[in-house]
């Protein structure tokens, strides 16, 4: 017994030390961010504001890798098979967890491959209707869709896509009978909604919708956000018409599985500093987006949440990839 006593106090000694010399080793290298899409996008664009900063603070350049395709899925497969010593993350969004819900050829596990670092941002998605639809909130609105007898249209920028999700979620939740109307890209959904092609729309906002609103051309009726949001000051909840709806766009990073805590905790803190400077937050502001940092546990939650959430729609409503 005493034997074994002694076994069980070297080998956790052991992984003490292990983990101290992981974080003070760490990096020893540049380390790679992994963006499932192209350049020039939201992704891209978000991690090139922080990388110059986050790589001062980890003491190593932070280098950033287009890899898109497949819905992301060659960039989550690639990160799930990297060496997992922190060194090459992945900067994914919501999509990482819906692909392999509705592709089983995804070829990875959102929960089982990847250990959660921190989220980064969010953006809140926002609900618009063309301003030719007699409702100038949300009450109303509601009250105006349950009333007509084929039921309204809404536009997404794709099946399957994020928006498609949280519309037909929405409608679920409010009761509302919905023809969804599929586009290519979040523009060619604003112009839909703008002549009155469809009367409703649930997307993250842009420049030009804003504007669309600020010129009277679109109402917007709600964001779907747990409290009201700095992107749209002064716009009410939806879940004070729609009780528990709050879909938001999130980004974060995640390490491949195996990646020792003491690394992802240092990479965790490092990413809160930088969060949590003013500069980030005035880049961010104008693309619609916030700062919101998590710990690795937390978004591990989320994971699991909308891993549940999005299953159960998918199944629902018989959602398929085109």
């Amino acid at each position: 017994m005493t034997l074994l006593r002694t076994s069980l106090a070297l080998a956790l000694t052991g992984l003490s030390a292990f983990a101290a010399f992981a974080q003070e080793t760490f990096p020893s290298r540049p380390i790679t961010i992994v963006v499932p899409y192209p350049a020039g996008g939201t992704s891209d664009n978000q991690v090139r504001m922080f990388q110059d900063q986050l790589g001062k603070l980890l003491g190593q350049p932070v280098i950033v890798d287009n890899k898109p395709g497949a819905s992301g899925a060659i960039a989550a497969q690639f990160v799930a098979r990297a060496k997992a010593d922190g060194h090459t993350l992945l900067y994914p969004n919501n999509g990482v967890v819906i692909t392999p819900l509705l592709n089983d050829k995804a070829g990875y596990d959102a929960l089982k491959d990847f250990k959660p670092v921190t989220l980064t941002t969010s953006v809140p998605m926002v609900l618009v209707t063309n301003s030719k639809v007699p409702a100038k909130n949300l009450t109303d609105f509601l009250a105006y869709a349950k009333k007509q007898p084929q039921g309204l249209m809404y536009a997404s920028a794709g099946t399957a896509s994020y928006g498609h999700l949280a519309s037909a979620r929405l409608a679920a939740m409010a009761g509302l009978k919905v023809e969804h109307v599929p586009y290519k890209g979040e523009a060619a959904t604003t112009m839909a909604a703008r002549t009155g092609e469809v009367q409703m729309l649930l997307t993250t906002p842009s420049s030009v919708m804003l504007g669309l609103v600020n010129q009277g051309t679109l109402t917007m009726l709600g964001v779907a956000t747990e409290k009201e949001s700095p992107v749209v000051p002064g716009v009410p909840t939806i879940d004070k018409q729609v009780p528990g709806y709050i879909s938001e766009a999130w980004f974060g990073l995640l390490a491949p599985a195996g990646t020792p805590d003491a690394i992802v905790q240092k990479i965790n803190g490092a990413l809160k500093q930088v969060m949590a400077e003013d500069a980030i937050r005035a880049k961010l502001l104008p693309t619609g987006a916030l700062p919101r940092t998590s710990t690795p546990t937390e978004f591990q939650a989320l994971l699991e949440r909308e891993t549940k959430q999005w299953r159960e729609v998918i199944q629902k409503h018989h959602i398929k990839v085109d």
